[in-house]
């Protein structure tokens, strides 16, 4: 505790932050507390798509969108609890937590699961509500470890409200220790059928926050020392639920331990935000590439047999599938020629393949071409085929798609493109066209 104090006087001699160090200490922690948090109850965002939906509201990649949703109500809770902070007349409450709760899982759902014997069962969560039914955990050791009953849960949530209420106006408690009774009280009853470890993380902070302390993060790669420590106070406590929701401080020392190691790494990191130094972690580089090469990692790289395939199976059958749609059209045109030939490719340099056909029309006053080029890139971990309009020297990209070089394209991806050369075709020879006979007039 003689390190957080001392971290935490040198935090409060550098307040307040300028607004550009505020800014940067605040969206890391808003980023790393909702990705963490939700990544340890099994949300699978990547830390990258996390950062892409909150911070610039995009979405990359194919993700769940039940994941998406959870995402983006975690912060709207992580907001609720910093407002619910600024008013230091207004005591926690179980409605206040109600609520949260409400505001993290937005509506009931239903849960369906198989028991081992085989058999099906499905379960109602609901947002908001205490939970209707038992609820327990397996052990490390493989034993069932069982949470308050849903007929004791509304006294031990009342008893937990008045206790922290009391304790908090007797000030004797230094606020992480405060907050990691807190939690662990709340985890023994297990209020709600879901949500419930999401719920006790943001109480803390709840507390942190409301004592001018940052806010903390409990790692997802860090959850087996979290779960480890809360399950070393279980043991010492016992299996009682009530046991548990009345723990004393001195049987919880694992537990509040470990959260004091989070509050040194925020207090660690915002004081060096607030002298305007790098907030980057050690593992800051990992993010980054995660996110950066998201779609190449753990990815087997392209071989001479795959490009093979990939010129042969299924770009050079695309241009003999485009020649086949087209060519009874090709009469329309003055001359239809292909670069090399009709319906084959020329292989620029390694992984580069092009094919160029050339419409060329000729409108009386006016004589023209229309080139498109159809071009593979073959890449390390993907493909890449473009159908291009050259024009006047410069490229106007038609299509583009990029594929991984373990799928081929499809049938609507060849149908598509043969239908966005041949509206171009079309436009082209209607343009001009239309020229040529508004001038003979």
């Amino acid at each position: 505790m003689n390190k957080i104090q001392s971290l935490y006087q040198e935090w409060l001699s550098l307040q307040p932050l300028n607004e550009q160090d505020q800014i940067r200490l605040d969206q890391k922690f808003m980023l790393e507390f909702n990705y963490n948090s939700n990544h340890i109850e099994g949300n699978t965002l990547t830390y990258g798509q996390a950062e892409m939906l909150l911070m610039f509201g995009k979405v990359v990649d194919e993700a769940n969108m039940k994941d998406l949703e959870e995402m983006k109500a975690s912060n709207v809770g992580l907001k609720m609890v910093k407002e619910a902070t600024l008013d230091k007349e207004q005591h926690l409450t179980e409605y206040f937590i109600r609520t949260l709760h409400k505001t993290l899982l937005r509506e009931d759902y239903t849960v369906y699961r198989q028991l081992p014997d085989g058999t099906n069962t499905s379960y109602v969560v609901h947002a908001g509500q205490y939970k209707t039914r038992p609820n327990s955990v397996i052990t490390p050791t493989g034993e069932r470890f069982e949470y308050a009953s849903p007929e004791e849960t509304p006294a031990l949530m009342a008893d937990l409200l008045q206790w922290y209420n009391q304790e908090e106006a007797k000030g004797e408690m230094s606020p992480i220790e405060l907050a990691s009774l807190f939690h662990y009280r709340y985890i023994r009853i297990h209020p709600f059928e879901d949500g419930n470890g999401r719920i006790s993380r943001l109480i803390v902070n709840y507390i942190l926050y409301r004592h001018g302390y940052p806010m903390i993060v409990v790692k997802s790669d860090d959850k087996n020392n979290y779960l480890t420590a809360l399950n070393r106070c279980d043991i010492k406590i016992g299996p009682i639920p009530s046991d548990g929701s009345h723990a004393e401080l001195s049987q919880i020392t694992p537990f509040v331990e470990y959260m004091s190691k989070c509050l040194e790494r925020a207090l660690t990191i915002s004081i060096k935000a607030a002298k305007g130094e790098s907030i980057k972690e050690a593992d800051d580089w990992r993010k980054n590439l995660k996110l950066k090469y998201r779609d190449k990692i753990n990815k087997p790289e392209v071989t001479e047999e795959i490009r093979k395939k990939i010129v042969d199976e299924d770009f050079k059958s695309l241009l003999q599938y485009i020649d086949k749609e087209l060519s009874e059209f090709y009469s329309i045109f003055t001359s239809v020629q292909w670069d090399p030939f009709v319906a084959k490719c020329r292989k620029l340099d390694d992984g580069f393949y092009t094919s160029t056909i050339d419409f060329y029309k000729d409108f009386s006053f006016i004589k023209t071409s229309s080139l498109i080029q159809i071009t593979l890139d073959i890449q390390q971990f993907q493909y890449k085929i473009t159908v291009e309009h050259i024009k006047n020297m410069s490229e106007v990209i038609l299509y583009k798609r990029e594929l991984p070089y373990t799928e081929f394209l499809t049938e609507k991806d060849r149908t598509d493109i043969v239908n966005i050369i041949g509206n171009h075709l079309n436009q082209f020879i209607e343009t001009f066209g239309f020229t040529t006979t508004k001038k003979n007039k």
